[in-house]
């Protein structure tokens, strides 16, 4: 190998592993202020590439009975609770979070349906229809368990990604789509030719995940998230509703994930079940931030881009599993670390 072809193997990784890096972020924010690993979470950016390949085609994505369908259930789960309650006053409040406000974009996508919109409205209805998926399984099948255990959490998320990868095998069908590239320009930079949309996932990952960072550190509703994170109790006690700020972690991973989508849509052939494989890869990158920290989860996800760029040109038949073996020292390494802490608080506790 020479080192033009490791240069282009290196851009090649670090544009893949920038949606990595996105997807990646969202499952630590889920994780960390909700305890769920969010294993839907790649099948909600290959339902947002696939929407938008619908709406492209003329067709009415079938996202739009997802939506509708999970609204309702979010709907009937939310009044039975608070009639349950005696909370009757905040049946309207229910009523707008869970019935009108997530039924408007399948309503905005039904009347353009077959309509000739530019790319940017293209992308923002579809971007509009994927928002509430995340926060309305949260509702339906996470927030009546939030007592529950990691593992009993994992369970139901596996439960809800085989639901969703049948629904999608059902909307799309089994063949595989590729949306319209934004722009089909392209520049050289060293030598190295990059499209616009190469530059545009990148350049999506580095303003995103500073935008996380400044929403983080400079608001009250992201330092309320970062409070839940670290302390769910302590959180409740100076006013901070975890239900809230779960509903908000999921809010900002579904537009984490449906932007991924829409990035990756125009560069690689999506089918219903694809979303699986690029959150796992996403997830490594999780993993090695410890499912903790933000920077390390980000160059952890470029990692595993730049990981299966170089595996897939040594022998594509292996890259998944070279890729998915790199979870065996990463855990080991995270295990050990653990290890470590385990037992100086033990020294200190004696």
């Amino acid at each position: 190998m020479d080192t033009d072809i490791a240069l282009i193997l290196t851009l090649d990784g670090i544009t893949t592993g920038a949606i990595y890096v996105l997807i990646a972020l969202g499952t630590v924010l889920i994780f960390s202020v909700t305890r769920v690993i969010f294993v839907p979470f790649g099948d909600i950016a290959a339902f947002s590439a696939l929407t938008l390949a619908a709406i492209q085609l003329g067709r009415l994505p079938g996202t739009v009975w997802l939506v509708v369908v999970l609204a309702a259930l979010a709907l009937v789960m939310e009044t039975v609770d608070l009639v349950r309650r005696g909370d009757l006053p905040r049946l309207p409040r229910a009523a707008l979070l869970y019935g009108l406000l997530p039924c408007l974009p399948p309503a905005i996508a039904w009347l353009t349906t077959g309509m000739k919109l530019p790319m940017a409205l293209q992308m923002l209805v579809a971007l509009s229809l994927i928002l509430p998926i995340a926060p309305l399984i949260d509702r339906i099948a996470f927030r009546p368990l939030a007592g529950a255990s990691t593992l009993i959490l994992l369970i139901v998320a596996v439960a809800v990604h085989f639901a969703i990868s049948g629904l999608a095998l059902l909307f799309f069908g089994p063949e595989g789509f590729r949306t319209e590239p934004i722009s089909t320009a392209s520049f050289d930079l060293f030598g190295l030719t990059i499209t616009f949309q190469m530059a545009l996932m990148v350049a999506s990952a580095v303003i995103f995940s500073g935008l996380l960072f400044l929403y983080f550190e400079h608001t009250i509703s992201g330092k309320s998230l970062k409070a839940t994170a670290s302390n769910r109790t302590g959180a409740r006690l100076v006013g901070i509703r975890p239900v809230r700020a779960g509903t908000l972690a999921f809010l900002l991973a579904s537009a984490l994930g449906g932007l991924s989508g829409l990035l990756i849509g125009p560069v690689t052939t999506l089918y219903y079940d694809s979303g699986f494989i690029i959150g796992l890869k996403a997830f490594v990158g999780a993993i090695i931030g410890g499912l903790v920290s933000y920077p390390v989860t980000a160059i952890g996800a470029l990692l595993v881009g730049v990981l299966e760029s170089f595996a897939s040109f040594y022998d594509s038949a292996l890259k998944e599993t070279i890729v998915f073996s790199a979870l065996i020292p990463i855990l080991l390494w995270r295990s050990f670390l653990t290890g470590s802490h385990d037992e100086e608080d033990e020294e200190i506790e004696g």
